[in-house]
């Protein structure tokens, strides 16, 4: 198995970021890698740990009742800059007085190979844990890459089912799942969060007059200029045949609104060979989620905006945080 570690951090959390894992339940498939690796290797403790920004978040672990630790004792923070396995962890500068050597679970031996994805990146580690001092053979950590291929492999096939093929965004589900997400963060850290909803007008017209395979490419450069447009860590969703979704992570309600007219400008401009004459237009509803709401509101009100848009003429962005609204026009 090649390692060829991207270095630039900020690559690395999109990357992260594009799998839509994070503070997902437990599944089935994760948890028999870690049995079978713990039984296997002989020991207490097996993981599959994701390094986030701040933290390492388990996908899977046995041997240990905890979900994520903060980055900065992360054995696995190691990992994924170095494949160095620790062969007794109380006599290693690095680890003798991490909290994790010094209290529960008083790790003395860890072994740990990076989870690498397809376009190079360090997104956590595959990790087995003991409490006695002892050595890992190059068989061992061999068995551990093996294993640490079919988590990445069960990551991709987890994101072929979320994802749109067409387009390359995540399906209505996913979508649904990370603005689930986005409320859960809001309670804990507060920050601001903005969803966009957008339907393109008339784009039954566009397949009825120039076919689908044209409907395709109008579809294809529209999610082309939203990625363009919002950032790695922002997620779009395809939610319907026309209909997509963008949730804006920490991002004040007037900024969404701007971002929304950004790419409302940037549709009409699209250009293609087969139809010089077409224009491009879409309707957008925008909203700030606030404490304290659910999940069928914030989509509700929302929603509630682009319908104002779609009936009030069209090509606009309509904003709302309690349906008291905003409206930008052509």
């Amino acid at each position: 198995m090649k390692h060829r570690q991207l270095p630039d951090e900020e690559g690395r959390l999109s990357a992260l970021g594009r799998y839509q894992i994070l503070d997902t339940a437990s599944e089935t498939a994760f948890d028999k890698i870690t049995g079978l690796v713990r039984d296997i290797l002989d020991v207490p403790i097996c993981a599959v740990s994701l390094v986030d920004g701040e933290r390492q978040w388990f996908k899977s672990i046995q041997g240990l009742d905890a979900t994520e630790t903060s980055r900065s004792v992360a054995f696995c923070a190691h990992t994924i800059l170095k494949r160095t396995p620790m062969v007794d962890a109380e006599l290693d500068p690095r680890f003798a007085s991490n909290p994790l050597v010094t209290g529960n679970p008083r790790i003395r031996s860890y072994a740990g190979v990076p989870l690498q994805s397809p376009d190079g990146y360090n997104l956590g580690s595959l990790c087995v844990i003991d409490v006695q001092p002892r050595n890992f053979s190059e068989g061992q950590i061999s068995i551990l890459d093996k294993f640490a291929e079919l988590i990445i492999n069960e990551l991709e096939l987890r994101t072929l089912a979320h994802r749109d093929s067409l387009i390359d965004a995540v399906t209505r589900r996913s979508f649904i799942e990370a603005v689930e997400k986005a409320i859960s963060r809001l309670e804990q850290d507060s920050w601001p969060c903005a969803l966009i909803l957008f339907d393109l007008d008339h784009f039954k017209k566009i397949n009825g007059g120039y076919g689908h395979p044209a409907g395709d490419e109008v579809l294809i450069a529209i999610a082309n200029c939203c990625r363009t447009t919002i950032r790695p860590a922002d997620i779009l969703g395809r939610l319907g045949g026309e209909e997509f979704g963008v949730l804006l992570n920490e991002t004040s309600f007037k900024d969404a609104v701007l971002v929304a007219e950004r790419l409302r400008n940037q549709f009409s401009r699209l250009a293609f060979d087969w139809a010089p004459h077409l224009k491009i237009t879409a309707s957008f509803g925008v909203s700030e989620i606030a404490p304290g709401q659910s999940l069928d509101h914030w989509i509700g009100v929302t929603d509630a905006a682009l319908f104002k848009a779609k009936h009030g003429g069209r090509n606009r962005t309509i904003g709302s945080s309690k349906l008291v609204s905003c409206a930008v026009a052509a």
